[in-house]
């Protein structure tokens, strides 16, 4: 680009010369102005400055002189060395005041002012205070007051005021110092307004003299440009001998105006060129549409393709697939609508199809032939038909439509399946059949695939419901420790989730977490699990086996066996076996043989010891009766063991008679009770009747039975006597009987087997009571034969309250 050269009469130049000597003006005037403003300001501030120094000294003077008077009072009031004191320091203080005073002094007032506090501090400090102050040490409180009566207080009142009139006086000097200055000021402010305006209305009137010399030349450069744009000639009138811009401007414009004029008839004919290349260029242009519109289809049709593909590969729902395929198939083939359906079973899928439509193509399907012509040539076919009315829509004439009937075939085989589709615009092309083919046979794939697949679930299925009617819980874990199967037994048995595809795959950590939650030291377990995972040798079943305990008290055993192909191993089956009852039962019959022998053993001792003696001495009648009597006794204990025995072995089996008649408990209650108290003299047992009906349906002997051993309890389980108490009453058309005691009671954790058989409380109290622990078993059983119920609450080592409830006897009359 050319550089643009300014010669020596250039408007710019000519411009900025005078602007400079404009701006060089009005910044030196400003300084002078601005420099004057401050200068007054600073001589201002500084009279100010020392006037307030002035004032700040005598104000300070003056609260020297105060604090010097009130000391003086105060130590007059109250003798206060250390008021006098302060009182004197004053002086000093004021001394220095003066001096700084004296250094500021500017005037004959400043003279008189200092020579009237200096007299006043003479005469106060050291005339009259020093003289005061001796008086009053002395005693001579009336030389003080008359020392103050006698003009001290007049001229410190005079003194006072001398300093509140100077005080006044520079205040008012500072008052007319600042009303001078803002006097100056707004003068020079106006000075400076004047001096602005002058200078603005001498740059406007260089301005103008600028634009009156450019502006002119300018609206003749616009007239002329605004000619030449319409096609017209044009002239400029600027003088020739000037040499500035505008000059150069004007012999430039002329110049362009006749290369314009040269050049307008070589534009006309490249105008002309360009609207044939247009033309040509729009042809092209319908050309692109045409094959852009024909890829887009293409690609539409591509990605129709590809989406049924994808669903055809990756689904294995029925429905889903029949759906993706006549969606993508009716884009594919350029159809309007479309339906797949089965010939056997109700599965179809349809598209752009009213539900009559659907119903009517099934309903025809076997009638219509096409099957048959499918089932011969096995191949797509298409045929050309009169649309029907419900296919016209709003027009009149005839139209056509055209169908395509495509098969699918189940393993390349069997035909399950049929495709129909349809359109209007024109016939299917013959050409692509194969195409319409071979997507049918991916169609055909896919439901092979969901056949296989549904017969897998079906066997899956039939395994997992097999498995779930066993009754040890199931699972197969892999070699690395996760969980391949399991059945329902092992979910109840550990809590899991509820559905059982849930455990599947979780892994060795997931699962053990879930057993240490539930099993009582679980470690052990834990690590014969590890064992059995990680071993490759071949086991029988019965050969690797763990027992366990769950938190809540039931047993398990485990065995575990290999799941080998071959000599690789897929991994281990464990089979976790409920043997609770076996426990149980064990425990029993260890139970039962120790309690009988030892509750047989001490009878039969009894009565074999006694016999011996009889047998073998010489013993006076008194003392052979009373063995015989021990015998007696123990005999009968032995009996009613036996019988006791003999009783839960016949309740057990169902073989226990009962003869029901009505029974009224009351009698039965007091015979019992009278029976009971014959045995013991250590504790008080009663009868309380609150009223109702008491009369049940019931084998008396039975009841009076479990009644028996429950007082019998009662005063067993109390060794140090106390009171045993029965309650009857009615309650919701039951006869309630309570037997409250205030004995050992018994533990919360022993409660829940109470009533089992041979079981009895684990303590050091009971041990010496003896007891086979069959009472309570045989209550339970006589008890839940007459349709009641048997509960206990307890408090340990405070008594217990068993409570028996009998259904009523609905004709008995009321005793209330």
């Amino acid at each position: 680009m050319k550089k643009i050269q300014f010669n020596k009469n250039s408007i710019v130049r000519r411009y900025i010369f005078l602007m400079g000597v404009f701006i060089g003006a009005f910044l030196l005037l400003a300084g002078i102005l601005l420099y004057s403003f401050y200068e007054l300001n600073e001589e201002y501030t500084s009279k100010n400055s020392q006037l307030e120094d002035k004032e700040r000294l005598v104000q300070r003077m003056e609260e020297a002189f105060i604090k010097a008077f009130m000391d003086v009072r105060g130590y007059f009031a109250y003798n206060t060395e250390s008021l006098k004191k302060k009182a004197l320091e004053q002086d000093p203080v004021i001394m220095d005041y003066m001096n700084q005073l004296s250094a500021m002094e500017e005037s004959y007032k400043d003279q008189a002012f200092l020579e009237q506090v200096e007299d006043f501090r003479k005469y106060y400090f050291i005339e009259t205070l020093p003289v005061t102050l001796e008086e009053y040490e002395n005693g001579n409180i009336e030389a003080v007051r008359a020392t103050a009566n006698g003009g001290a207080t007049k001229k410190i009142e005079a003194i006072m005021a001398d300093i509140d009139e100077y005080n006044d006086a520079i205040n008012d000097q500072i008052d007319a110092n600042f009303i001078e200055l803002k006097k100056i000021q707004s003068y020079v402010q106006i000075a400076f307004v004047v001096f602005v305006l002058v200078f603005l209305i001498v740059l406007l009137r260089i301005t103008r003299l600028m634009f009156s010399e450019i502006a002119k030349p300018l609206a003749g450069f616009a007239a002329a440009a605004n000619e030449i744009a319409y096609g017209r000639d044009a002239v400029i009138e600027v003088d020739k001998d000037r040499n500035d811009e505008l000059g150069v401007l004007s012999v430039a414009f002329n110049r362009m105006i006749e290369g314009i004029q040269e050049n307008e008839q070589n534009l006309l004919a490249q105008n002309e060129e360009l609207v044939a290349q247009q033309d040509e260029l729009h042809a092209q242009q319908l050309e692109l549409q045409e094959a852009l519109e024909f890829v887009k289809n293409n690609e539409q049709k591509l990605s129709s393709r590809n989406e049924l593909i994808n669903k055809l590969a990756n689904s294995l729902d029925k429905q889903e697939v029949l759906e993706s395929a006549v969606l993508n198939m009716c884009p594919i083939i350029g159809a309007e609508k479309g339906i797949i359906a089965f010939i056997d079973e109700p599965s179809y899928a349809s598209y752009g199809i009213s539900p009559g439509g659907i119903k009517q193509f099934r309903g025809n399907l076997l009638f219509s032939g096409v099957i048959d012509r499918l089932q011969v040539e096995r191949k797509p076919f298409a045929m050309k038909r009169q649309c029907a009315e419900d296919e016209k829509g709003y027009h009149s004439e005839y139209l056509f439509s055209y169908d395509l009937y495509i098969p699918i075939f189940l393993s390349g085989k069997k035909l399950i399946a049929i495709m129909a589709f349809t359109r209007y615009d024109s016939p299917f092309d013959g050409r692509l059949m194969e195409e319409y083919e071979a997507l049918a046979k991916n169609v055909g794939i896919a439901m092979d695939k969901i056949n296989l697949y549904q017969k897998s679930e079906e066997a899956r299925r039939l395994n997992q419901d097999i498995l779930d009617t066993i009754q040890e819980g199931v699972q197969l874990v892999s070699g690395d420790g996760e969980i391949l199967l399991v059945n329902k037994k092992f979910c109840e048995l550990f809590g899991c989730p509820e559905k059982l595809h849930d455990m599947d795959g979780c892994s060795w950590d997931e699962w053990t977490a879930l057993l240490e939650g539930t099993i009582e030291e679980a470690g052990d377990f834990i690590d014969f699990l590890k064992s059995e995972v990680a071993s490759q040798e071949k086991y029988p079943a019965n050969e690797r086996q763990f027992t366990y305990r769950n938190k809540a008290g039931k047993v398990f055993k485990v065995y575990c066996e290999g799941l080998f192909d071959g000599n690789t191993k897929l991994g281990t089956i464990f089979v976790h076996r409920n043997i609770t009852k076996e426990f149980e039962v064990d425990r029993i019959k260890s139970e039962f043989v120790s309690t009988v022998s030892h509750e047989l053993r001490t009878p039969l001792a009894s009565i074999l010891g006694f016999t011996e003696l009889i047998l073998t001495r010489e013993l006076k009648p008194e003392r052979q009766k009373k063995y015989l009597s021990t015998i007696h006794n123990e005999a009968g204990r032995l009996t009613a063991l036996i019988n006791d025995f003999l009783d839960i072995q016949r309740m057990e089996s169902g073989k226990q008679g009962y003869e029901k008649i009505q029974v009224e408990m009351l009698p039965v209650i007091k015979k019992v009770i009278e029976l009971q108290k014959v045995q013991s003299d250590r504790h008080e047992l009663t009868l309380k009747f609150l009223g109702g009906r008491d009369v049940v349906i019931g084998d008396g002997g039975k009841l009076e039975q479990a009644l028996t051993n429950l007082v019998h309890n009662a005063i067993k389980y109390s060794p140090e006597g106390g009171k045993v108490s029965v309650i009857v009453f009615e309650k919701d058309g039951m006869v309630r009987m309570e037997i409250q005691d205030e004995g050992l009671g018994i533990p919360p954790e022993a409660i829940d087997k109470l009533f089992e058989k041979f079981y009895r409380v684990d303590n050091s109290d009971r041990r010496s009571i003896g007891g086979t622990g069959l009472g309570l078993a045989i209550v339970k059983e006589i008890i839940h034969d007459h349709g009641g119920e048997i509960s206990v609450k307890s408090q340990f080592g405070k008594g217990s309250t068993f409570t028996i409830s009998l259904p009523v006897s609905d004709s008995q009359t009321d005793f209330g």
